[in-house]
This record gives C-alpha cells, structure tokens and sequence, in this order.
C-alpha cells in the first residue's frame, strides 16, 4: 500500500457565468497542481457556472454550458493522469442538484450531489437546489450526448459514494456539509475513508475563521497526520482506538466506485511529507484592512473602471473607507513585487499604461484614487483639515468643493414655487423644513459624486470613469440614520457590513501599521453629519444625540434583531438583565421601543442600500441578507403593550421587595 499523496485544493477567484474565465482558471489550477506532483485536484463549490448565479440556475443554458465546460476540461490534455473534482449544477431526473463531477482520463468516475444545502443568511440554496436525501445510494446518471461522444460513457455513477483508488479511499463532502452536525466525513471516517475533500463556496465574516479552523480540525483532529498526507501514520492511529474501531465494524459501509489509479508512487519511501500547518489567525482590524481591499480590487477590475471616489467628509467612516483604498494599494504593490503577472496586468489595464509597474502605494492611489471634500456653510474648517491631511497622507487625489451654491439654487426654486422659504430649527423652522433642508445638501453630494467620478479624469486628460464609494456603516443602516439617495448611494460600500466599533478599531490600527497621523484628530472628534448650522463657528449637531442611541447600543440592538432573532418584547427581556447595572426596566423599555420605531420608520431606507461587502451577522442589508418588510405599522402597539405590562409588573415586584426590607 502507498503512504505518501499529494493532493491540491485551489481557491479560485470564478466569475458567475463567465464561462470562458471560469474554464481557463481551472485549467490553468490542474497544470499546477500536475507541475507540484498532485494526483488529486479539488476545486471550489459550482467552480464552472460559478458559485454568485442565483436565479440563472434556473435557466437550461447555465446547465448546457456548463456540460460544455466539462466536455473542454475532459478533452484538455491538462486533465490527464490527476483525479480531477470540479463542481457544477447537474439535473437528473428532472431535479437540479448541486454536484460534484470527478473524472479521470476523460471518463467519469462519480457524480456526487450535495447532501446538506446552505439556506441562512446569506444563502438560498433551497431555492434553487434539491439536497440528495438517500444515504449511501448510487443511481445511473445518463450522460448528454456532448459528453458521451467524449468518455464514451452512456451512464455514470450519481448518488452518496466513495472513490477507492489501488492505495487509498477518498470522500467528497461540499461546504455546508462540514457545518452539519452530521457531517458526512464522520461515518466515512468509519467506514475506511482516508482522505476528506470538502470544497466550499463559504464567505467571509469577521471573526469567522476561528470556527471554520475549528470545524476542519473537528474533520482531522484524530489523524492530524493527514496534513503530513503520510496515510500509515492515519492507518495506524486509528487501529489503536478500540472504541473507534468498534463503532467502524457496526458502520453501514459507501458504495465505492473502484478507480484503476493510485494518489502514491510505487517508491515513496524518501518522498517528502509536509508538515501541519500552522494557521494564523487575523484580528478583526486586519479582516478589514484585507477582505474588504480584495473585494475592491477584484470589483474594479471586473468592471473594466479606472479607479474610485469618494466623497472623503473627514469623519470616521468615510475615513476608514480611505483607509481601505490605501491597503488595497499596498496589497496590489506587494503582489506585483512578488511576482504576480496577473496583477500587473489588471493594474496596465486599468491605468492605461503598459509600461506602469506599481511600486509605491501612494504614487499608485493617487492615479486610481480620488477624495472630494464637500463643503457648505455648516461645515467646520477642522473637518476640512482632516481629510485635506488625510488625502496627503495616502496620496489621493484631493478636490475641495463648496456646494452652497447648488444647495440654494434648489432651495430657491422650492421658493419661487410655492412662495415659502424653508428655515433650519435654530433660525425658527419648524421639525420638518429642518430636515428637508438637511436632505437638500445630503443629496446634492450625491448628485456632485457621480458628476465627478464620470469627468474628473476628463478633466486631467485621462481616459476612463470612478466607481462611486459609498461609507454607511452598518449600524447607520440599521437605525436608518443616513438620507435616502444621499453619498451612502453609490456603486459600493466596502464598510456597508462593518459596525462602528470595529470601524474605530481599524482606525487606531491604520494609525500604528500605516503611520497616517492625521487619523488621530479624526479618531478624536465626536461623530457628525455637519448638516445644521454652526454655533459660534463649531459643530453643534453629532450623531448620536440625533439618534437618539449610541453606536455601542446599536451594535447590541443589531445583533439581538438578526442574530438572536429578537423583536420588541423578547429584547426588551433581554436587555432588562443584561443592562441591570446601569438602566432601571423602564429605561429599558424606552430604549427599545424607540429603536424599534426608528428602525421600522426607516427600513424602506433599504430596499436601495448600495451593495456592501457583506462583514456581519446583522446586517439589514434587505437584498439579499435581511429579508423583512419595508412597510411597517411603526406604533407597534401590541408588542410595546406587553413591554408596559412587563415593566409595570416588575415595578410592582420592585415596591413589594422595598416593603419587606423596610419591615
């Protein structure tokens, strides 16, 4: 029997439905995993159609051409002696699963169809998929003619099995199926199972490596030597377990699908073994300096754009969004210092330069990236400073802009209109011409963006468009505290996900790992929109006086809606003991229920909420993450009726116990 295997898994940046990039990446991934000596090479979950194509699943073309992806990587010489495991959506018998197609030699070995579907949060597999509910069964999966004329095959193997090559057993198990507590690889384990492969279609949270690490470790913790991929030392650990041993010969044994090809050489005795690896876990601080800047990155070079704006205020958010940028940079510097054509090529592209090598994140952000200050009369100089110094800190290019002009030639056509001149509260208006005035500047911002990020490069005789930046953060979402087609609409968010604690986090963290000292003062300055009036030249108005809620308790409100699934009365219950210490119950009553109507007055807000990098649990992005209603009855009167009754009954507890201690 052979000991020593080399296998591959790739982690491939596919496209949804882009067919001809999704085949050219697996193939190129086969040829390297064939050049460092693999014999087995797994991809990721639907790599051929591409994980992101929601409802064009339904469509019989992402099944055609995805056969007709299969037919070209069965008739590349590239695919030749090395198992290879690719995923694509199959339908057999009328119903569409999501499967993994292994071949070898341009015939097919196994098609195995995904037991455990992903259907929370951000997922709706159900939606378009059938889980494979019969355990250890195979069925005939008859072929379409385009893949016949190639294997020469009329029927395959579809269903719950395994692969048992001349050395070794291996099993497929597909993302969710590893979350399950029922994992597959527990009773393959038993059943002889050596090697587990579990590709994954799984996104990025923050902080959610540590659990994905842990359920890997919880597949390969009793032959932690399979990282070595040394099978002895797997055989021998587990025929030493009696109780282990005793469970596998009660074990209802897999189909195997017999595979005339080892993963070992025949002399493998001085064949190097790799070591475990040792994973290094990110702080939250780093998760955002580093996810977020990739997903700008693969955004702007999908999108064939020259770069990005932002309407840069000088606040924390818009701030940390800079600050994303520049890592974006520093990451695009540091792998083409190291090498990576592909990279280089991108950044040509969509610099308009074929000679351009990138060597300084500065030089490089200040030709991809523009920061515009928006200023109007209740804009404070110290704001203006910050993102000035900021700017000249990262290397942006910087525009300072005064939009008095256009916010009262609107105000002035309300006027001629309808013979009123709305007035800001401190001048004597009234709520709502407060308000409004408050929007008119919000949106004119919006509509100065887009006009700058189509013509600024124009202007400096460069070719191209901006993607538009939007910087709301999560928790402004969800208490609805940003104006409604103002600059949190644009083409994408990269702090959309992220709540306002960990944007001050990766705020304190820029200043120590990139030295941008201007974020200091920013770090320092009470939150605001600069929408009203200065007092006395200094900004009277901050976010969470106009919340009515700190970003400490939106986080905790947040999480309790989403994650702990909780609405009015069950949070109130919640947060009764956890805020013991500092809220009496009627505080807390009160605290809830002007969330809960903030929340609902303003959850129209979003059904247009700019697509964001998707970083937390309770987001409300209502897209794709939060599905709920944008139409409430915001007194919820039943629901704030049993709050009252609750806080009256704990009030009455409360003056009994005041009795007793006095008696």
């Amino acid at each position: 029997m052979g000991r020593a295997v080399t296998v591959a898994a790739c982690a491939l940046n596919q496209w949804a439905l882009d067919f001809e990039g999704n085949l050219k990446r697996i193939v190129r991934s086969i040829g390297i995993a064939k050049n460092n000596g693999a014999r087995y090479r797994l991809g990721p979950e639907l790599e051929i159609c591409g994980y992101g194509c929601l409802d064009h699943y339904y469509e019989s073309d992402t099944l055609l051409h995805s056969f007709q992806v299969l037919a070209k990587l069965l008739e590349s010489p590239a695919t030749q002696d090395i198992i290879c495991d690719v995923g694509m959506p199959v339908l057999h018998r009328n119903v569409r699963y999501n499967c993994r197609v292994i071949f070898l030699n341009k015939k097919i070995l196994l098609i195995r169809p995904k037991i455990s579907l992903a259907n929370t949060g951000n997922y709706r597999e159900l939606r378009w998929f059938t889980p494979w509910t019969k355990a250890r069964h195979v069925e005939e999966y008859f072929l379409p003619r385009i893949i016949q004329e190639v294997t020469g095959q009329e029927t395959v193997p579809f269903g719950d099995a395994v692969l048992a090559t001349k050395d070794t057993c291996l099993g497929a198990e597909i993302c969710e199926e590893l979350w399950a507590p029922n994992s597959p690889h527990i009773e393959m384990g038993l059943d002889g199972v050596e090697i587990f492969a579990n590709s994954s279609g799984s996104h990025h949270v923050l902080r959610k490596a540590h659990t994905r690490v842990d359920l890997v470790n919880s597949a390969t913790a009793k032959e932690v030597l399979v990282a070595t991929l040394d099978l002895e030392d797997v055989r021998s650990y587990r025929a030493e377990i009696s109780s282990r041993n005793l469970a596998a010969s009660k074990v209802n044994p897999y189909p195997r699908v017999k595979v005339n090809f080892a993963l070992s050489s025949s002399d493998d005795t001085a064949v190097p073994i790799c070591m475990p690896i040792q994973w290094r876990h990110h702080s939250p601080e780093e998760e955002i300096s580093l996810g977020p800047a990739c997903w700008l990155w693969d955004y702007l070079r999908r999108s064939k754009q020259a770069g990005f704006l932002l309407p840069l205020s000088g606040g924390i958010d818009s701030s940390a969004t800079a600050c994303i940028v520049y890592s974006m940079c520093h990451q695009v510097c540091l792998a083409v210092k190291n090498g990576n054509a592909d990279v280089l090529a991108d950044v040509c592209r969509i610099v308009n330069d074929e000679t351009y090598v990138p060597e300084d994140p500065r030089e490089f952000c200040k030709r991809i990236f523009t920061t515009c200050y928006m200023a109007s009369e209740n804009s404070s100089q110290d704001t203006c400073n910050r993102a000035k110094l900021l700017a000249e800190q990262i290397g942006s290019y910087h525009i300072n802009l005064n939009i008095d002009a256009a916010v009262k030639a609107v105000v002035g056509i309300f006027s001629m209109v309808t013979g009123r001149t709305p007035l800001f509260s401190v001048f004597g208006g009234s709520k709502r011409e407060n308000l409004a005035l408050q929007n008119v500047q919000a949106r004119i911002r919006m509509v100065l963006a887009y006009l700058f990020a189509q013509l600024t490069l124009w202007t400096r005789g460069m070719p191209g468009g901006l993607l538009v930046l939007g910087s709301a953060n999560v928790d402004e979402s969800l208490r609805g505290y940003l104006t409604k087609y103002d600059c949190s609409s644009a083409d994408i968010n990269p702090i959309g996900g992220i709540s306002k604690t960990d944007l001050k986090n990766f705020i304190q963290y820029c200043i120590e790992n990139f030295h941008l000292t201007a974020l200091r003062s920013i770090m320092s300055a009470p939150p605001t929109a600069e929408l009203e009036p200065l007092v006395d030249g200094q900004v009277a108005q901050t976010d969470e006086v106009d919340m009515g809620m700190t970003y400490a308790e939106l986080s905790i409100y947040g999480k309790l809606r989403k994650i702990a699934k909780a609405g009015p009365y069950s949070m109130f219950c919640k947060l009764i003991n956890m805020w013991k210490e500092i809220c009496t119950p009627r505080e807390v009553a009160s605290k809830v229920k002007h969330f809960f109507r903030m929340y609902s007055l303003n959850r129209h807000k979003m059904t247009t909420l700019t697509p964001s990098y998707h970083a937390e649990n309770y987001s409300p992005d209502d897209n794709r993450f939060d599905l709920r209603p944008f139409l409430y009855n915001t007194t919820w009167s039943w629901q704030f009726r049993c709050i009252d009754k609750e806080v009256s009954k704990l009030g009455k507890k409360e003056e009994i116990s005041v009795v007793a201690d006095m008696d």
